[in-house]
């Protein structure tokens, strides 16, 4: 028989024959009412597992990591203010059906049951994801939307919770969060142990041990399984409850007397302290994994009865009749009225629309626009007290570092909800000295120095701008993004995906990433490949080749930011940053005067270098200066060329790019990265596609960059594209 109805026969039995486990006696701060509402959660968290299950079947349902057995959750809710953020682990349905029942006693009426169906149904009526994906998730219930990768929510609860400090200091525009507001994250025991994990309980410590206000609950539900791998026992309480800057808390879950009492604490101390707290719940997991696991085949069959034995609701009933607050005659009519109404809903669900086209599936990839308050930007005082003497240094030539700090400066001038973060960005002024003096301009609030994880760094901005601000996290190098990459990926490109635009991750990214750099680091600070950012849906990344065009092109990514709601990865090429040739020693060619701060360089716009029609190259980055290299040498042979540099790279700027080569007898594509996976495939296909101009490529190796005088062995040079185009230009004639 299935364990889901094994389990639904022994409450009913043992409930009409008061055959209850045993527990402590009912204490604690839980009201009667409070008592019968978290049961009526749990009630419902148990008919909608069963339901889901039974919708599975019929082809009707497409979800079934339940949530039976952790139906204490509620218990938790109840002792949070719905105004408080929780971000989620899946099996805490019953957390966001107490809190919509907190809502509903607040007068702010919610349909909780009849929205979790449509989820699990996968309507497009489905309020949180629109038929996406079956989420807990709710913008009215401040829950963000988490899907199932490991403890990949946790990085950002760290940001929103450091977040909530700052906005009371300098409040932005978009606020979320009341100034005295706690943030909730919970979890599993098994996820516990993913780096992730440990990387982001790690750093609210970290922070909170240098009385940073890091106002952060977390809750780790012990069931002490992860699918079918045991948590050793006694690990998670060895592992956290001794952790220096976090106070630990524990409860029986089943309990929800109990829990509440631990929960309520817990949430005061972290209310009062700043400082986050550490909750561990006990809880057991009933049915399995999800719905085709069949616990037996891992557990003895005596481990899952005991677990069972333990039903959570079987405790609430019992602890209920002990203190008088509902006899077990009601709890069961509460139970199996709970049951039938979820059917009848459920069988309304299922009639609802459902995606249908692709169209209709990507809507929300792209977030909504939203609006902005006008600026006419800092005024001159504010810019001469920021900038001192480099103001006098603006219309002379500067190398591109120089310009983006001064980009930088500017825009945070401007807008008061920009935060920087990343490792020695603030003291030391960055790796290569880009963001000198932005911690004495703007506070080391705001140019925050952070530790060395960069699934911190980026959970940090994911998690502020659930509050309100725009933040500009720095990953140092290209190689050391690969290491937090689902951050974007699992994170802050979905967000919006699996919220129907409801909730966004508007920032910018800044990454110092390609090749050419002389005698230093190897592969580790020299990364080609950019690929991993390209393959995800959503994300904009931007290239810029020049100091005033990083410049221009910063400040469209901020807007975009701001004002579209996007996330855009903004790379820097390290060796570039500190470039003043051009052609010759001392020329200065590479070097520009700081553009006026009302220019942009506008989001899928390529700029063009020449007007020759002999050749088009089609480049980015040190391809880039590379190419208008080559293009004298070209020149002087009677081949007439123009550069196109590229800039936006995803998407790519087709429209823009096509308008540029029309006209032109050959296209040479110039792309540093790999041959395999690089940006020049797409580039062939769009000219195969939508041009009849012969087109080539001229690529870097399917290689990783060496240490030494090789360091540019494997990649495009000016000579190689001199010769080339000199190919072409024979072949043509």
């Amino acid at each position: 028989m299935d364990r889901a109805q094994i389990v639904h026969d022994n409450f009913l039995r043992r409930c009409a024959a008061a055959d209850f486990p045993e527990g402590n006696a009912p204490a604690g701060p839980l009201t009667p009412e409070g008592a019968v509402s978290i049961y009526r959660s749990g009630c419902l968290t148990r008919a909608l597992d069963r339901t889901s299950r039974a919708m599975q079947a019929q082809g009707q349902g497409f979800y079934t990591i339940g949530s039976s057995g952790h139906e204490g959750m509620a218990a938790i809710a109840a002792a949070l203010r719905p105004s408080d953020m929780a971000f989620l682990h899946y099996r805490d349905a019953a957390f966001q059906i107490q809190r919509a029942e907190q809502m509903s006693e607040a007068g702010a009426a919610q349909t909780i049951t009849w929205d979790m169906l449509l989820s699990f149904a996968c309507s497009s009526d489905d309020p949180i994801s629109g038929g996406r994906h079956k989420v807990l998730g709710s913008k009215a219930l401040t829950i963000p939307p988490q899907t199932s990768t490991i403890a990949s929510h946790l990085p950002k609860a760290v940001g929103a919770a450091y977040s909530i400090g700052l906005a009371k200091r300098q409040p932005p525009e978009h606020k979320q969060l009341p100034d005295d507001a706690i943030v909730m994250c919970s979890f599993g025991d098994a996820s516990a142990n993913h780096s992730t994990a440990q990387g982001a309980i790690n750093t609210s410590a970290w922070t909170a041990y240098q009385n940073i206000p890091m106002p952060l609950l977390w809750v780790c539900e012990d069931n002490g399984i992860g699918i079918s791998t045991k948590t050793p026992t006694g690990w998670i309480a060895a592992n956290f409850s001794t952790k220096p800057g976090i106070k630990y808390f524990h409860c029986d879950g089943l309990d929800i007397y109990d829990t509440f009492r631990a929960a309520s604490e817990a949430a005061a101390y972290v209310r009062k302290r700043r400082k986050p707290a550490f909750l561990h719940i006990r809880t057991v997991r009933l049915y399995g994994h999800a719905g085709a696991d069949v616990p037996t085949t891992y557990l003895a069959k005596s481990e899952v009865e005991s677990d069972e034995a333990n039903d959570p609701l079987l405790h609430s009933v019992r602890l209920l009749s002990e203190a008088d607050a509902l006899p077990p005659s009601a709890a069961i009519e509460i139970y199996e009225q709970t049951a039938k109404r979820v059917d009848r809903i459920a069988g309304e669900a299922i009639k609802r629309p459902r995606l249908q086209t692709a169209d209709e599936v990507m809507a929300s990839i792209v977030p909504p626009k939203r609006k902005q308050p006008p600026s006419n930007g800092p005024s001159a005082d504010e810019r001469q007290a920021a900038f001192g003497g480099d103001l006098k240094q603006m219309d002379s030539p500067q190398i591109m570092s120089r310009l983006i700090n001064w980009a930088l400066t500017d825009l945070m001038l401007e807008h008061g909800e920009i935060a920087m973060m990343g490792e020695d960005i603030g003291r030391k002024g960055g790796v290569y000295g880009v963001t000198q003096k932005l911690a004495a301009r703007f506070g080391r609030a705001r140019v925050i120095d952070t530790l060395l994880d960069e699934q911190s760094i980026l959970g940090l901005g994911l998690g502020m701008a659930q509050n309100g601000f725009l933040p500009i996290p720095e990953i140092q190098f290209l190689a050391y993004y690969h290491n937090a990459e689902d951050q974007i990926r699992g994170e802050g490109a979905t967000l919006p995906f699996f919220s129907n635009g409801q909730y966004t991750n508007p920032m910018v990214v800044r990454i110092a990433g390609l090749g050419y750099q002389k005698g230093f680091g190897g592969h580790f600070h020299n990364d080609n490949s950019f690929a991993a950012i390209r393959d995800v849906p959503g994300v904009i990344l931007a290239c810029p080749s020049n100091g005033a065009d990083a410049a221009r092109m910063l400040r469209e990514a901020v807007r975009l930011a701001r004002e579209e709601q996007r996330l855009v990865i903004f790379l820097e090429p390290i060796a570039l940053y500190p470039m003043r040739d051009l052609h010759e020693a001392g020329d200065g060619e590479w070097m520009y005067p700081y553009p006026d701060p009302s220019e942009r360089l506008p989001f899928g716009q390529v700029t063009t270098h020449g007007t020759g029609t002999d050749l088009a190259i089609v480049t980015f980055g040190n391809g880039t200066y590379l190419s208008m290299q080559a293009q004298k040498q070209l020149g002087a042979d009677g081949i007439n060329t123009r550069v196109i540099d590229l800039g936006w790279l995803s998407p790519l700027p087709e429209a823009s790019l096509l308008a540029a080569v029309k006209g032109c007898t050959n296209i040479l594509i110039v792309d540093e990265t790999r041959r395999t996976g690089g940006l020049a495939e797409a580039l062939m296909a769009v000219f195969s596609e939508q041009t009849d101009i012969p087109h080539s490529r001229l690529c870097a190796e399917d290689s990783f960059i060496p240490t030494g005088p090789a360091y540019a062995a494997t990649m495009p040079s000016a000579d190689s594209i001199v010769a080339a185009a000199r190919t072409i230009a024979r072949t043509a004639s």
